[in-house]
C-alpha cells in the first residue's frame, strides 16, 4: 500500500491491520473491504466531511478492512458474523495497543454494517464504514464518486466475483451453524433466498411456538 495513487493511512496499525486481513481472507474478501474504505471516504469527502478533521481516517480504514474477518476461519464463532468479526477486530487492535474507546468504534461499524438505518446515525467512521460497503457491493450511487475513481480503486483492488463469493461464505456459515442465522438478520434472509429449506422461522411462526400461549 498504496497502489495507483490510492492513499490510505500510514499507520502501523493500519499497515498490520491489512496485512491480517490478507493472511486471513480470500483475496476477493480482501478486495472489497479495502474498497469499503476507497469509496466510503469518497463519499465523505462529497458531503464535506474532511479527513482528520470531521473523523478519524485511521478508524474508518480499520472498520472497513476488519469489517469481513468474522467470514473466515479465525473469525467463525457462533455469533452472527458480523458479531464475530466485530471481535475478532477488536481483540487483533487491543492486542496491538489501541485504546478501548477507539477500540468500540471500529466494533460498532463492524457489528452494525448489514443494518440498514443506523450506521447513518452514528458517527461518521461508523456510517462511511457502511455506506461504502454498500456502495461495493450493491453497486448503487456510483455516480457520485469523481470521474476516474472507480476504475482507479477496480484497477488496484479488482472485484474477483465479490458478489458472489460474499453470498457463498455467509450462506455456508449460517448452513454449518444455524446460531449465525438468527431471525431477522441478514444472513438469516441470504440463506432463506438461496436455500430455502433453511428459511429462518418467521414471527408468527416463533409466536406459535410461545409457551405464553393459552395464557389469558
Amino acid at each position: 500500500m498504496p497502489e495507483n495513487g490510492l492513499v490510505v493511512p500510514d499507520t502501523e496499525l493500519s499497515h498490520a491491520a491489512w496485512e491480517f486481513v490478507r493472511r486471513i481472507e480470500t483475496p476477493v474478501l480482501a478486495n472489497h473491504s479495502i474498497r469499503a474504505y476507497f469509496f466510503g471516504r469518497a463519499q465523505g469527502e462529497r458531503a464535506g466531511l474532511r479527513p482528520g478533521v470531521d473523523y478519524d481516517d485511521e478508524l474508518l480504514f480499520l472498520g472497513a478492512v476488519l469489517h469481513d474477518v468474522g467470514l473466515t476461519e479465525e473469525g467463525n464463532g457462533s455469533e452472527r458474523f458480523e458479531v464475530d468479526g466485530a471481535d475478532l477486530a477488536v481483540r487483533f487492535l487491543l492486542e496491538r495497543g489501541i485504546d478501548q474507546e477507539r477500540a468500540d468504534v471500529v466494533w460498532d461499524a463492524i457489528a452494525l454494517h448489514t443494518i440498514p438505518g443506523i450506521p447513518n446515525r452514528k458517527r461518521p467512521e461508523i456510517a462511511l464504514m457502511q455506506s461504502g460497503t454498500y456502495l461495493d457491493v450493491a453497486g448503487l450511487g456510483t455516480g457520485a464518486l469523481p470521474p476516474g475513481y472507480a476504475e482507479a480503486v477496480h484497477a488496484a483492488y479488482p472485484r474477483l466475483g465479490i458478489e458472489a463469493a460474499l453470498s457463498q461464505a455467509v450462506v455456508d456459515q449460517a448452513l454449518a451453524k444455524p446460531s449465525k442465522a438468527a431471525p431477522g438478520t441478514f444472513a438469516a434472509e441470504l440463506a432463506g433466498q438461496r436455500v430455502p429449506e433453511a428459511k429462518a422461522p418467521g414471527w408468527d411462526e416463533m409466536l406459535e411456538r410461545s409457551e405464553w400461549r393459552g395464557i389469558a
